[in-house]
């Protein structure tokens, strides 16, 4: 058995609250996924993240696969015992970060040649590779291989970038269920102590497997972007999501491309939109039915110092904020508003104290974890179901 999701409850609109069951944890949707890019969160210790709820975080397959390896960190019980996470991952397929590198790749059919960013050395990321890291990883949701169609891109680009992300997704999902792995053991809330090595499975409790989503691309055609949404339906993948946003497009183009693809996903498997984004565009897309978002940006700003607040964005390295004694965001209960004042934060960016990233680290990430579950409880009592 691979993940359930239950839906508990839906509006009008087609925002919906939801409980996904992973092997490490049961996630109340919708839900906002930290991103830890090489085995961390930046800034931030593991039971710091838990204090804030996070119920989810991602790791980045290209950064792992570079360093430490993926065959490392297996022969290390996989990611979760590694970093000492006991709550679910997402590993993505690492298609984003070789699409970056548009200088140091080339793509074929089979999949990409490309050079590390750390020293130049030749690699092939190929679907069944890319599978084959992630389950050394031991995600609890994995992500098939896809190619990401950068802003703006022709129609001619576009269509072939879906050629080959649709190729991908095919051999991806094949290999996956020919190699994934069982996770064999989960966080029992009840312990103090989060065990982190294998359980063995006795009498009455069932072994439970990675799962795999297909990514939806197709540039900015809402055309191609419906095409491979049902193509990719067709295969039957454990969940769906939505790629190629947030690369440089008009907010109202990725809203418009969203709107798109989710009336034709199924009804009953997740729905993640990778990549996205400010505050009020993850409240939006939950409330539209959106069930998992991740984003770079509340760590990337914070370690610019600039901060997310009820008040708006607030710009911590200001002048004004130099004599300043009230909180970061006077409606917020983080540890970080609780005690500190917008003049000490100021003052550690400043000085360039390691402290600064990760106290604005820590209240932007309660910041957005607080919206997720704001809007969760908002979804419940506009249905309770």
């Amino acid at each position: 058995m691979s993940l359930s999701f239950e839906i508990l409850s839906e509006t009008t609109l087609g925002g919906r609250r939801g409980r996904l069951d992973l092997p490490h944890q049961v996630v109340e949707t919708p839900v906002f996924m930290p991103v830890g890019t090489a085995g961390t969160v930046k800034a931030v210790a593991q039971d710091v993240l838990e204090s804030l709820g996070a119920q989810i975080i991602l790791g980045n397959t290209y950064h792992l696969y570079l360093r430490p390896g993926h065959e490392a960190i297996r022969r290390m019980g996989g990611l979760h015992r590694f970093i000492s996470w006991p709550r679910a991952m997402l590993t993505d397929s690492g298609g984003f970060q070789v699409f970056s590198l548009s200088q140091l790749r080339k793509v074929t059919d089979d999949g990409v040649q490309f050079r590390s960013h750390l020293d130049g050395s030749s690699h092939v990321f190929t679907p069944e590779h890319s599978i084959d890291v992630q389950i050394a990883l031991g995600a609890d949701i994995c992500m098939a291989f896809d190619e990401c169609t950068e802003y703006p891109a022709d129609r001619k680009r576009a269509e072939e970038s879906l050629r080959l992300t649709m190729a991908w997704a095919k051999r991806s999902l094949e290999h996956f269920k020919t190699h994934r792995e069982s996770v064999v053991w989960r966080h029992q809330p009840n312990e103090d102590r989060v065990p982190l090595v294998p359980r063995i499975w006795g009498p009455g409790i069932e072994a439970r497997t990675q799962s795999l989503f297909g990514i939806v691309q197709g540039g900015m055609y809402p055309d191609l972007r419906r095409q491979c949404a049902e193509r990719l339906v067709e295969m039957e993948f454990d969940g769906y999501a939505i790629g190629g946003l947030s690369v440089g497009e008009p907010r109202e183009l990725t809203l418009e491309m969203i709107s798109e693809v989710l009336p034709l996903l199924p009804r009953d498997k997740p729905r993640y939109v990778m990549g996205v984004g400010y505050p009020d565009e993850i409240e939006l897309y939950a409330k539209l039915g959106v069930d998992m978002m991740d984003c770079v940006l509340p760590t990337r700003a914070a370690r610019h110092g600039l901060l997310f607040t009820s008040e708006g964005r607030l710009n911590i390295k200001r002048q004004q904020y130099a004599e300043d004694q009230n909180p970061p965001d006077p409606n917020c209960e983080c540890m970080v508003c609780r005690r500190y004042s917008r003049a000490y934060l100021r003052h550690l960016m400043h000085a360039g104290e390691a402290l600064s990233g990760t106290l604005n680290t820590i209240h932007n990430l309660a910041y957005y974890l607080g919206i997720m579950e704001r809007v969760r409880k908002e979804l419940a009592a506009q249905n309770p179901g």
